[in-house]
């Protein structure tokens, strides 16, 4: 919220009523509407049919989302706008609806937030979201969203002259990707957990960067990383863990470095007063219901653990994320 907003009993019932409109949107990717209505135009009794759902609560459905600007409808039948074909259906390259599941499952561990501030501790198991259609959507919902940001960040960040770059915690590989595409010289390493192999390797073979790009299998929490790397990546596996852990997964990349390596750090940065942005704020308490320490960090914070890790010149990158999200730079 900006200083020229102010808080009125409107504004107030409209944030508190918001979920509904996202509860709407989460249960029509679920059920695969838009992609169904992305170039058929059908009524509501049709979409029932073949998404075999009840006909009432469909037309209701239905009418919600032309309310919301993310169908038409003329007579009795509706048709996908050009935003929702182009951001909605598993047809377009540039689908969201991997993210917006992912938010979906969030959502029974946010319901019970008071639990986890009375507590402090998480309300949602770290096993809820390893397995299945969850840990899909979760992969490829980070895939979703690094696919918008990469292209910037390879811009922003300068590489030249680097040859091997560990992508640390690095799910699908989409930043190590973006990063061997803008520079041809490098070759990358994904270090994550075994289960993101096949989505990393699937990801990196779409892509034909499968003799540049490798996979190793490990928890940088608990496993020695590999080493004679002169870039290191971190993007937003901080968050998950507390100061401690966070100490020592930095002390982890840099031991991954050669001399005159680069290290990075991306996360949602917290002002130092830990006050603001909103985005890395309420980041902060999804890591609250799901995590046993995790929270957004601020730019000093990171700083200071790259200085303790005996990282030098360490700065801030000229680069701000849509959601507050920065990088922090170094070299040992």
């Amino acid at each position: 919220m900006t200083d020229k907003e102010i808080w009125n009993r409107g504004r107030l019932l409209d944030i508190s009523a918001s979920y509904w409109q996202t509860c709407a949107l989460h249960a029509a990717v679920k059920l695969g509407i838009f992609t169904l209505l992305d170039g058929e135009t059908l009524s509501s009794g049709e979409v029932a049919r073949r998404v075999q759902a009840e006909g009432r609560g469909m037309a209701m459905l239905l009418d919600a989302l032309v309310a919301m600007g993310l169908l038409t409808k003329s007579g009795e039948t509706y048709a996908g706008t050009a935003e929702s074909r182009a951001l909605l259906s598993r047809k377009s390259d540039h689908y969201l609806g991997h993210i917006i599941l992912h938010h979906h499952h969030l959502m029974a561990s946010w319901s019970r937030l008071p639990e986890a501030v009375l507590k402090g501790a998480p309300v949602r198991s770290r096993t809820a979201l390893a397995s299945g259609e969850v840990l899909e959507s979760f992969l490829l919902g980070m895939v979703n969203i690094a696919a918008g940001l990469a292209p910037e960040i390879v811009k922003a960040v300068d590489l030249r002259g680097r040859r091997r770059l560990l992508d640390l915690g690095g799910g699908p590989g989409t930043y190590a990707i973006h990063f061997c595409q803008e520079n041809p010289e490098l070759a990358a390493t994904v270090f994550d957990l075994p289960d993101t192999r096949p989505f990393a390797e699937s990801a990196v073979s779409r892509f034909g960067l499968s003799g540049r790009i490798g996979f190793a299998a490990g928890d940088y929490t608990r496993d020695p990383v590999p080493r004679g790397f002169d870039v290191c990546w971190l993007s937003q596996i901080l968050d998950a863990e507390g100061p401690q852990t966070c100490q020592a997964i930095v002390e982890k990349a840099v031991s991954s470095l050669e001399p005159g390596g680069l290290i990075l750090v991306h996360e949602f940065l917290l002002d130092n007063d830990m006050a603001g942005p909103l985005f890395p704020t309420l980041f902060s308490l999804n890591m609250l219901v799901g995590t046993e320490q995790g929270q957004a960090y601020s730019e000093a914070q990171v700083m200071g653990m790259l200085s303790r890790a005996g990282v030098r010149e360490v700065r801030r990158i000229a680069f701000r994320g849509p959601s507050d999200s920065g990088i922090i730079a170094g070299t040992v």
